[in-house]
């Protein structure tokens, strides 16, 4: 990667409105924590934390073309688009940004459905983004408490409040996610 982290966060922070990097701020305390915690490579984790969200305010046809046109995964096309922003994100991560690491640009992607087979990255990643200081929502608390016990219950808890939530709402439930959480479920 040819920016330093400074730089790199001055690229980041400009692409979004300053409450959405104040949670990216809060993704990636909580990241770097939860590796020290877990055994996780903290400078990993606060990198990949700064990029999560870097496509999440794409215009929806930008994030649409950059999927056709790059070849990735077309079929997340077909739900809800704030799952589009993840596959953009990692694509965007080694574009434009010069990550190479896959466990970084896969914690990136990962970050909002899981993927069975998570890698310790991926979940603390994702966890981090479930519970940043600065969310509030019915539940997260439950989630915290679950993280202190290990990121597996962690993930699990926070898989199964977007499930509920999703359910409650008559929204579609993206496959992956389920997937993802029964993978943790079997390997507890």
């Amino acid at each position: 990667m040819g920016l330093s982290r400074e730089e790199l966060i001055k690229a980041v922070s400009g692409q979004m409105p300053e409450k959405r990097w104040k949670h990216t701020l809060g993704v990636m305390e909580k990241s770097v924590q939860l590796a020290e915690k877990y055994g996780a490579d903290p400078v990993k984790a606060d990198l990949a934390a700064i990029l999560h969200d870097v496509a999440k305010y794409w215009p929806v046809s930008e994030m649409e073309a950059v999927i056709r046109e790059n070849g990735l995964n077309e079929e997340l096309l077909q739900h809800d688009k704030q799952l589009w922003h993840s596959e953009v994100g990692a694509f965007v991560a080694q574009r434009d940004y010069g990550v190479d690491d896959p466990e970084i640009i896969n914690a990136i992607r990962w970050h909002t459905s899981g993927r069975v087979g998570m890698s310790l990255l991926d979940k603390v990643v994702c966890l981090a983004d479930y519970i940043e200081p600065g969310r509030d929502f019915p539940g997260v608390d439950h989630i915290r408490e679950q993280a202190e016990r290990s990121l597996e219950e962690g993930l699990i808890a926070g898989f199964d409040s977007t499930i509920s939530l999703l359910i409650s709402q008559r929204r579609v439930i993206y496959p992956l996610t389920m997937l993802s959480r029964n993978d943790l479920i079997a390997h507890l």
